[in-house]
């Protein structure tokens, strides 16, 4: 009997077969929102809001929250936004805990990502995290960057608006090396639109990557799901037989073509080439 020794090209691939994505990230939860979140609607981007439960000043009223964030991804930002590496480490705990269950009330889902409140975070405070039920949280900064994060505890955006937000952005439309995935990662707050008057900027930049063919538009929890689903993927040895134990789709190219890999199923890679 012949062996086949075969070696086959397998990547990980974004939903439809996508090797781009696009992520938005806003803090503090100001009444600015409002017009933010129009925009991304209007031009069909996803994003992340980190909301502090326990402040009201200029703060969106709570009870907006379940219909003003629809479609986007509400996460924690601690009750009172205090500047977390100088708290004792219980408190921490408690002024995460406490935001999730409050906004966990509000919007009646699990509330899974965070960003660090003042950006101010420790190792120790990240290692905390996941047994608060957090499985991400941004720190501040821009990596000018289109990779994927190594650490999603210690997560970078690519770049904050006010920070060559159009120049990346068209770096990352110029991006076609499909053996690479690409994450465009963008981060701010919408009372900085108001305080600079400049709401332009951001409208020019979701019109101009509205659309795109080639990019997957999500919330910061959606990519960090999906990365972990394709993770989840068995493979045989020979890598032309695939299990998915997950409840939804994973993409992946086999060789060059794309191929979607049902929740549940057992697929046959080489028979589908």
């Amino acid at each position: 009997m012949t062996m086949n020794n075969k070696l086959h090209i397998i990547y990980t691939c974004f939903p439809q077969g996508k090797h781009k994505v696009l992520t938005m990230s806003y803090d503090d939860g100001m009444i600015y929102d409002r017009r933010l979140v129009s925009i991304f609607n209007t031009y069909g981007i996803k994003g992340t809001f980190h909301l502090n439960s326990g402040i009201d000043d200029r703060r969106t009223p709570q009870e907006e929250w379940a219909d003003l964030y629809k479609g986007h991804e509400i996460a924690c930002h601690t009750v009172l936004h205090p500047t977390i590496a100088r708290s004792p480490i219980d408190q921490v705990a408690l002024q995460v805990l406490e935001d999730r269950r409050r906004l966990e009330k509000i919007v009646r889902y699990p509330i899974r990502g965070m960003s660090y409140p003042n950006g101010s975070w420790t190792p120790q405070i990240a290692q905390l995290l996941p047994m608060l039920g957090i499985e991400y949280c941004r720190v501040v900064g821009n990596t000018d960057d289109f990779s994927m994060p190594q650490d999603y505890l210690t997560w970078k955006a690519t770049c904050h608006h006010n920070h060559n937000l159009l120049e990346n952005g068209r770096r990352f439309l110029d991006l076609h090396k499909t053996q690479y995935l690409y994450m465009m990662y963008v981060w701010g707050h919408s009372y900085e639109f108001s305080d600079q008057n400049n709401w332009e900027l951001m409208e020019q930049f979701c019109e101009m990557m509205s659309g795109k063919e080639d990019i997957w538009y999500a919330t910061n929890i959606e990519i960090v799901d999906y990365m972990k689903a394709a993770a989840n993927l068995k493979y045989t040895v020979d890598g032309e037989q695939v299990f998915n134990p997950n409840a939804g789709s994973v993409w992946i190219s086999f060789d060059g073509k794309i191929v979607e890999i049902p929740g549940g199923a057992l697929l046959n890679l080489k028979g589908r080439h």
